[in-house]
């Protein structure tokens, strides 16, 4: 296994370290364990593309690793009330829509790739995370909150448009 996929393999083995320190209340330990595991997505792709290590294992597992990440923050947002859960359900359900694109057009062998737009979607939700995350290690500057939620809300709107973008742009898999 070569260290991109070292990387994401750690970043999906973060993940119950991350939701344990959330729940026990041991937000700054959260914090660091999010924002290391969100740093290894950049590290493992930049990794890969540079130095021709691009794989079948990473091109399935990094997006999945960051999905597993970001909505397990989501879930806990959602339980300790700090979002509501109409919002995850968008993004999950534009999850399942792209998702649901990518396995027809696989059957038919052909790969769907992910865009720009999509990317950055996902970039918007770790910094929201990570600045709601820091609200909760220091409630007494609330503006903190205000600054994550907002681009929070800026990743909803993203993850609308970026899921009407793909299923533009591929929409002929519809007639497949």
């Amino acid at each position: 296994m070569n260290l991109p996929n070292k990387l994401t393999v750690a970043r999906a083995i973060a993940v119950p370290f991350f939701i344990i320190c959330f729940m026990k209340g041991l937000y700054p330990a959260a914090l660091v364990i999010f924002v290391a595991a969100s740093f290894t997505d950049f590290l493992d792709g930049h990794i890969a593309r540079s130095q021709n290590l691009v794989t079948n294992f990473g091109k399935i597992m990094d997006p999945l690793a960051d999905k597993i990440l970001v909505y397990s923050a989501l879930c806990l947002f959602i339980e300790n009330k700090t979002i509501s859960a109409w919002m995850l359900i968008i993004i999950l359900a534009r999850e399942f829509a792209v998702a649901g694109m990518r396995t027809v057009a696989a059957s038919e062998g052909r790969v769907l790739a992910a865009g720009m737009s999509g990317k950055i979607k996902t970039v918007l939700q770790m910094i929201a995370v990570i600045l709601i995350l820091l609200a909760h290690c220091l409630p007494d500057i609330p503006q903190i909150m205000v600054a994550g939620y907002a681009i929070f809300i800026a990743s909803l709107v993203m993850t609308v448009y970026s899921g009407a973008e793909y299923v533009y742009k591929n929409r002929d898999v519809f007639s497949m």
